[in-house]
């Protein structure tokens, strides 16, 4: 099951898309290949770095990606665009090649994480879906990244899908999530489409049906005696929920040979909250019973309950999750870096009076430089015929400190950007969402200074030049400034 099972969605674009495209039929004959680079400008959150994800839907787009009869019928009925154009339209199929980060690499600021070498009107149909794919995605995963280091070894749960945006944003959040380190979701079509482990028990409705709490835990005791998880805070925690749970426990679950899986609570002070429940639990002979909780949470939230002392085990994570509430736009942009004249690839510069918004022009490859200790020191932009050679010292420029002459000594290097589509067709394997998951946890865990991953002041990842690239940028920034 694909995005493209039930619904084509090549028609996802901007208007400008087709009358550029519609401008470019007109007036070239032939279409030359244009260099387009997918990069953001700012880390979400104020974080020490990103996570890339949505490269497994940006493929299955572009290899699927035609238009309908009734497709053209509605161009046609805007009455924009020639009708060669519409008859091009008919046979379209995107034919250029992508490279990109392996999907799950920790990225950052700056640096093309996707690269369209393609015919122009190719690369122009396809920006704002790409830009779509890879926002939502890698804003989802970078969010989820923050919260499960704050619950520092416990499980955390996609809980969001009734506080996402919409469906689409439900399902391929929680695939989002998933990479990023949840152990899984409680949204069952994520679980169908992707394999995510699902989880969910019960809703306080299930507790306020019955006359009791008692009556509420002892049915669904029965009903799950495998796997109880029981809501204790619809009425009470302490006075009646927890009370009602051993109770079901010691009565129901225990003659059964059963053991009583977990609580969950889902409002008020949850720190004092689980400690005091732990203790009741605990007295009760019930050492192995989970304390999960949820409502509201995010990394800061997570951390200072933590910080107080609070007995959990697991929690579940909804709206600020799914919709990465504290800062919900990723910032990704399409920009063109190169075109093709008397076959080679002439670079494109966007100049601006922010700084921030200078791109970097050209055919280019973007490698992570590693020191002795395993950790990434920076990353290196370099033209895309150079070779980069850390068997002796390497020469490379700071940008932001030009003047400076440095060397990386005793590195190592790692090419980041991969060939995934050519022609139009896929050339990785589909990587398996466990083999994703794995290699950000690897990245964090053996790759990515701990001093890059706090929330607050994180140490900034360096993105280097090349002297041949940067003397190439500076060049083209002259000429262009006069």
């Amino acid at each position: 099951m694909t995005q493209f099972s039930t619904r084509n969605i090549s028609m996802m674009m901007d208007l400008y898309e087709m009358t550029m495209a519609n401008g470019y039929f007109a007036h070239h004959e032939t279409q030359p290949r244009v260099i387009f680079d997918i990069f953001y400008r700012k880390n979400p959150d104020e974080g020490g770095f990103a996570i890339f994800a949505g490269l497994e839907q940006m493929i299955e787009y572009v290899e699927n990606m035609h238009f309908t009869e009734e497709d053209i019928a509605y161009f046609e009925s805007l009455n924009l665009f020639s009708g060669e154009f519409l008859a091009y339209l008919k046979d379209f199929r995107f034919s250029g090649d992508i490279y990109a980060f392996p999907e799950g690499t920790v990225m950052y600021p700056n640096e093309p994480c996707v690269t369209v070498v393609a015919p122009l009107i190719d690369a122009q149909l396809v920006e704002t879906a790409l830009l779509a794919l890879v926002n939502h995605q890698s804003l989802i995963a970078t969010k989820t990244s923050r919260i499960v280091r704050a619950a520092d070894g416990r499980a955390v749960s996609d809980f969001g899908a009734r506080r996402a945006h919409n469906m689409d944003a439900a399902v391929y959040g929680a695939r989002a999530a998933y990479i990023a380190g949840a152990v899984g979701t409680a949204t069952v079509l994520a679980g169908q489409k992707f394999n995510i482990p699902v989880s969910g028990t019960m809703a306080h409705s299930w507790v306020m049906f019955y006359q009791d709490e008692y009556t509420a835990f002892r049915k669904y005791a029965e009903t799950y005696p495998d796997a109880t998880v029981l809501l204790v805070d619809t009425y009470d925690v302490i006075h009646s929920g927890i009370p009602a749970a051993i109770r079901v426990a010691k009565e129901v679950l225990e003659p059964m040979g059963k053991r009583l899986k977990g609580i969950r609570i889902d409002s008020g002070d949850l720190a004092y909250l689980s400690k005091k429940v732990r203790k009741m639990l605990d007295e009760a002979g019930l050492e192995d019973c989970k304390i999960v909780v949820s409502n509201s949470l995010d990394e800061y939230t997570i951390t200072s309950i933590l910080r107080q002392g609070g007995q959990i085990d697991s929690f579940g994570v909804g709206e600020r999750l799914i919709t990465a509430k504290s800062d919900p736009v990723f910032g990704a942009v399409y920009k063109i870096a190169a075109v093709e004249y008397e076959g080679r690839y002439v670079p494109r510069i966007k100049v601006s009076e922010a700084v921030e918004k200078i791109t970097n022009p050209g055919f280019k490859r973007v490698y992570r430089i590693y020191g002795e200790e395993g950790y990434a020191v920076a990353d290196l932009i370099a033209g895309f015929d150079e070779v980069v050679d850390m068997s002796k010292p390497y020469r490379y420029v700071d940008p932001e400190k030009p003047w400076k002459n440095r060397f990386f000594e005793n590195c190592t290097v790692k090419e980041l950007q991969q060939l995934v589509v050519k022609d139009g067709k896929r050339v990785q394997p589909k990587r398996d969402l466990e083999e994703i998951r794995a290699y950000v946890k690897q990245q964090l865990d053996k790759e990515i200074w701990q001093e890059e991953q706090r929330f607050e002041n994180p140490h900034k990842h360096y993105l280097d030049m090349s002297p041949d690239y940067y003397e190439m940028k500076m060049s083209l920034l002259h000429d262009l400034r006069g």
